[in-house]
């Protein structure tokens, strides 16, 4: 079983409050305060999750730089008030970073859900060839 220190759960608190603000800054009209906060919180969250240099260390991959530099430059136009611009930037920055978990989260979740379409869909985008629906 996997321990959870207090410091890493204060972490989950950050990262859910930043991705809170996330989601409530695009629904009120891509806000750009909002959407900073949701930033900062969400990248101090995942840094006191894992710890900074892991953090470092994920970002600054080389394989990985261009989403970085795509995900963090969208951070900075946020931050400096181009809000649209600025997530459509860290999405496809999100998506460049975080390609490799995307069938592993589309497989667990078509486990877990047991609706007869969205269940095989789920199981197709993950690559998955059960057919347990």
């Amino acid at each position: 079983m996997i321990t959870v220190t207090d410091v890493q759960k204060l972490g989950v608190g950050l990262t859910a409050f930043g991705l809170f603000f996330l989601m409530f800054g695009v629904l009120l009209y891509f806000d750009s305060v909002l959407l900073a906060f949701g930033n900062i919180l969400f990248l101090a969250g995942l840094a006191v999750i894992i710890g900074l240099r892991r953090t470092f260390q994920f970002f600054f991959q080389r394989h990985k730089l261009r989403g970085s530099a795509f995900f963090l430059g969208g951070v900075a136009l946020v931050l400096l008030r181009w809000p649209v611009v600025g997530m459509v930037m860290e999405t496809y920055g999100f998506v460049l970073l975080f390609r490799t978990f995307f069938p592993m989260a589309f497989g667990f979740l078509g486990s877990l859900v047991n609706i007869p379409f969205l269940g095989s869909l789920l199981n197709r985008l993950s690559g998955s060839s059960s057919s347990m629906v």
